[in-house]
C-alpha cells in the first residue's frame, strides 16, 4: 500500500491495486492549527544570538527562512515561474540614461537622451545587468538584497556593486541610531566556527533614513576605503532588519502545500484509476484515537505503524481467498449531537475513481500563488484565483494585466536603482535619471505588434 502523509504523519490519502482511501472531515485539533496558521507569530520569537562581540538577529525560525524560502520556490513550480516573471517585468529591456526637460500637458515627462559614451558604457555593462539580475531575485525571493558596495582605491567614488547571496548573509541587532552590520559566511544558518570554509567577513550597512548623505560623510571622513552594504528591502511587511517576500501569505494559508499536493494526489488517481476496485473513507478522527500523535516522539514511527496497520486491513478484505468474508466496522456516535462519527466508509468504484469533484484543483492553487504576488493570471492564460484556466478572455486581457503590472513596478524599480544612482552619483552624475526600457504588446488595428516605451 502507498501512503501520502502530511507533516504530522496523518495519512490524507492511500492507494493500491485494489483499494483507493481517503482521511475525511478534519482534524480534532483544526481550529487550534487555523489559528496557529493566521498568526505564527505567536508560536516562536526571533532568535538573537551572540556571535564573538556581536549580537545577530536570527532569519526567521531556526534562523533557517532563505534555506527554507529558497527550497519551497525551488520545488514550486507556479510561485518558482511567477517570481521570475517579476524579475523579467521589473527590469524590462535595459536601462536608459537622460535628463527630464519638462512634462507635457497629460503629465508625461520630456525626456532628454544624455549622450555621455562613459555613461552609457556602464549602463550597458555586465557589472549593472548582473547586478539588476541577482538583486531584483533576492529582492523578490527573500524580501532582501544586499548589495556590496566597492570603493575603488583612493576611496574617491564606489567603483562597483555586487550581490551577496542572503542565503550566506545575516544582520546584527540595529543599534539606537538604527545602524547594524551584515555578518557574511558560508556557514549559515549554522554558527560559523574557526575553519577555512567558515571565513566571516563583516561589513557595515547603511541606515535607511538617508544612505546618500552617510556615503558622502564617509567620503569626507576618509572612510571610504572598505565595502560597505546597501540593503535594497521591500517594507510592506514592516520588518525593518529583514523583510518578508509578498508571497509569504500564499505560504502561510497552505495555498503552496495544495500546489504540491494536487499533482501528486492526480498522479496516483491517474496510475491507479483502471485497477482500483474500492473507495474506503476514514475520518480523520480515528487516527486522532487509533494512533494519538502524542504518543509518538517521532514522526516516522507514526507513519510506519500507520502503514503496517493499513497493509493488514488490506491482505483481510481483499483477494480470492476473502471473497464473501464479512466486514465488521465500529463508530461511534457523538453524543452531543446525535451524529456518527469514526464510521469508515466504503464504496465500489465502477474501474476509475469517481472522486475527483472533490479536489481542490491545481488551477486555484496556481491562481492564488499568482494573486498573492500581484501578478494577474490572465497574464499566463490562467483566470482570476479561485476560478479555472478556462476564465481568462484572449489577448485584451493579457495586454491590461501586463500594462497594470509595469505600472506597479515603479516602487520595486526605484528600490533596485537605488545603489547605482548612488554608485553613478559617486562619479560625478548627479543630474541624470535612469529610465527602464519596455516592450508592449498592441493590437493589429494600430499596425505594430509591439512598441517600446520608457518607464
Amino acid at each position: 500500500m502507498d501512503i501520502l502523509f502530511n507533516q504530522e504523519g496523518t495519512p490524507l490519502m492511500m492507494s493500491s491495486t485494489e483499494v483507493f482511501g481517503e482521511s475525511i472531515g478534519q482534524p480534532a485539533d483544526y481550529d487550534v492549527k487555523k489559528r496557529n496558521i493566521l498568526a505564527p507569530f505567536e508560536q516562536y520569537e526571533l532568535d538573537v544570538f551572540t556571535y564573538k562581540d556581536y549580537k545577530v538577529k536570527g532569519w526567521g525560525k531556526d534562523n533557517r527562512f532563505p534555506q527554507e524560502a529558497a527550497k519551497v520556490i525551488s520545488t514550486t513550480s507556479v510561485l518558482n515561474t511567477g517570481l521570475k516573471f517579476l524579475q523579467n517585468l521589473t527590469c524590462g529591456q535595459g536601462l536608459f540614461a537622460c535628463r527630464v526637460t519638462g512634462y507635457d500637458e497629460q503629465g508625461n515627462e520630456q525626456l532628454e537622451p544624455v549622450n555621455d559614451p562613459v555613461l552609457r558604457g556602464i549602463i550597458s555593462s555586465r557589472m549593472v545587468r548582473r547586478y539588476l539580475e541577482k538583486a531584483s531575485r533576492d529582492y523578490f525571493k527573500f524580501g532582501c538584497s544586499p548589495v556590496e558596495m566597492i570603493p575603488d582605491v583612493s576611496g574617491a567614488c564606489i567603483a562597483g556593486l555586487n550581490c551577496i547571496n542572503p542565503l550566506f548573509t545575516r544582520f546584527t541587532v540595529p543599534d539606537e541610531m538604527g545602524g547594524h552590520l551584515c555578518i557574511v559566511s558560508g556557514a549559515w544558518p549554522n554558527m560559523p566556527g574557526t575553519g577555512e570554509e567558515d571565513r566571516v567577513t563583516v561589513l557595515p550597512v547603511l541606515m535607511d533614513y538617508d544612505p546618500d548623505w552617510q556615503m558622502e560623510a564617509m567620503q569626507l571622513k576618509g572612510k571610504l576605503t572598505k565595502p560597505f552594504i546597501f540593503a535594497v528591502r521591500d517594507s510592506w511587511s514592516n520588518e525593518d532588519t529583514y523583510s518578508e517576500p509578498v508571497w509569504l501569505p500564499a505560504y502561510v494559508l497552505g495555498w503552496v502545500d495544495i500546489a504540491h499536493m494536487v499533482p501528486e494526489f492526480l498522479k496516483k488517481a491517474y496510475k491507479n484509476q483502471v485497477t482500483w476496485k474500492w473507495h474506503v473513507q476514514i475520518p480523520y478522527s480515528y487516527w486522532d484515537r487509533k494512533f494519538p500523535a502524542s504518543n509518538y516522539t517521532d514522526v516516522n514511527a507514526r507513519k510506519h505503524d500507520i502503514l503496517n496497520y493499513m497493509n493488514k486491513v488490506e491482505r483481510d478484505l481483499c483477494g480470492v481467498e476473502n471473497a464473501e468474508k464479512p466486514l465488521f466496522t465500529n463508530y461511534a456516535v457523538n453524543e452531543a449531537n446525535g451524529r456518527i462519527e469514526e464510521e469508515w466508509k466504503i464504496q465500489a468504484l465502477d474501474n476509475k475513481y469517481k472522486g475527483g469533484e472533490n479536489l481542490v484543483t491545481s488551477a486555484a492553487a496556481n491562481s492564488e500563488i499568482l494573486f498573492t504576488l500581484g501578478v494577474n493570471p490572465n497574464v499566463f492564460g490562467a483566470g482570476m484565483p479561485g476560478g479555472t484556466y478556462a476564465g481568462n478572455q484572449g489577448g485584451s486581457n493579457i495586454r491590461e494585466a501586463f500594462l497594470v503590472n509595469i505600472a506597479n513596478a515603479w516602487i520595486n524599480r526605484q528600490n533596485l536603482l537605488d545603489p547605482l544612482y548612488m554608485m553613478l552619483r559617486s562619479r560625478g552624475y548627479k543630474d541624470i535619471e535612469l529610465r527602464f526600457r519596455n516592450t508592449i504588446l498592441t493590437t493589429l488595428d494600430t499596425g505594430a505588434g509591439t512598441k517600446k516605451t520608457l518607464s
